[in-house]
């Protein structure tokens, strides 16, 4: 679990900077905003405020309402970027894969490290939970059928989503989230406080214990799927499979996936095919009583 410790300063950087575990990463931050920006020709909700900054708004992608059929699920993705880069419109791109199958999507955008703390933008999430939570009824959400997922450093913000013990004072039920997508996260910020991140994050000790989602687990209720690449960094990896086995040990149910042939930043794009094995995945956290959702 510590190995990490005994790595000297260029290794731990090493391990934690997935920008070297491909040539070059900026035709992978392309794609993402060059496959959202057709989703924005969907139904949606653009720009919604859910709390005081400018930064602290979201995206919802809407179903439309069909006679005789429930309220849709919804999709909640945050997105990675190290906490310091991307937004909401380069984070969409799975949209019409999942409304297509009755599944509501939506996207948040939080104020970028440094000029918000780690702390912060952990608020800034819940914020954008909650203002879904309180209005997803009057826009076709069934409220009781939220997913929260992540990516890298999304993936870290989504488990503190899931984490309990900060509803109450939003006004919102513990097991509000019921599951998670958490993809090539990161659940134990004490690695991360010793290298190159906390340039701009400045966590002490203190503060990277109490912002790791490895201790503060999800209600038992929860259902999740933790998923990481095949070209992941070995940390990256470990720090998925120790927040699995944590979860599975706190009573919550756990699919954890490597994903063949996939690197940190083309992963999440495999949302785009109903057929791969993380949409299926993710899918099926969304199943009544064992049902698939129908292609609609």
């Amino acid at each position: 679990m510590d190995a990490w410790r005994n790595m000297d300063a260029t290794e731990l950087a090493r391990q934690y900077s997935p920008r070297g575990t491909v040539p070059d990463v900026d035709p992978f931050l392309d794609d993402y905003r060059s496959a959202s920006t057709p989703m924005y020709e969907l139904p949606h909700l653009h720009d919604v405020r859910y709390g005081p900054h400018e930064e602290e708004r979201l995206d919802l992608f809407t179903v439309a309402p069909v006679a005789g059929k429930p309220a849709a699920p919804l999709f909640v993705f945050i997105h990675g970027g190290y906490w310091r880069a991307l937004a909401k419109e380069d984070s969409v791109f799975m949209a019409k894969s999942f409304v297509d199958r009755g599944i509501a999507v939506a996207s948040i955008n939080y104020r970028l490290s440094p000029h918000a703390s780690l702390e912060d933008i952990v608020a800034q999430c819940r914020r954008a939970l909650a203002w879904l939570y309180r209005n997803g009824k009057e826009n076709g959400v069934d409220t009781n059928r939220i997913v929260v997922a992540g990516s890298s450093a999304g993936g870290h913000l989504a488990a503190m989503l899931m984490a309990t013990g900060w509803q109450s004072a939003l006004c919102m039920p513990e097991d509000a989230v019921k599951g998670g997508v958490l993809v090539s996260g990161l659940f134990d910020m004490a690695p991360v406080q010793q290298t190159t991140p906390n340039q701009w994050l400045n966590l002490d000790v203190q503060q990277a214990l109490a912002l790791s989602p490895i201790h503060k687990l999800p209600p038992v209720s929860a259902n999740l799927c933790i998923a990481v690449a095949e070209l992941d960094t070995p940390e990256f990896k470990r720090q998925s499979l120790a927040y699995a086995a944590a979860c599975k040990a706190q009573g919550c149910g756990v699919q954890y996936l490597e994903v063949a042939g996939r690197n940190h930043f083309d992963i999440i794009m495999d949302w785009m095919d109903p057929h791969a094995r993380l949409t299926r995945h993710t899918l099926a956290l969304f199943e009544p009583a064992g049902a698939p959702i129908p292609y609609r």
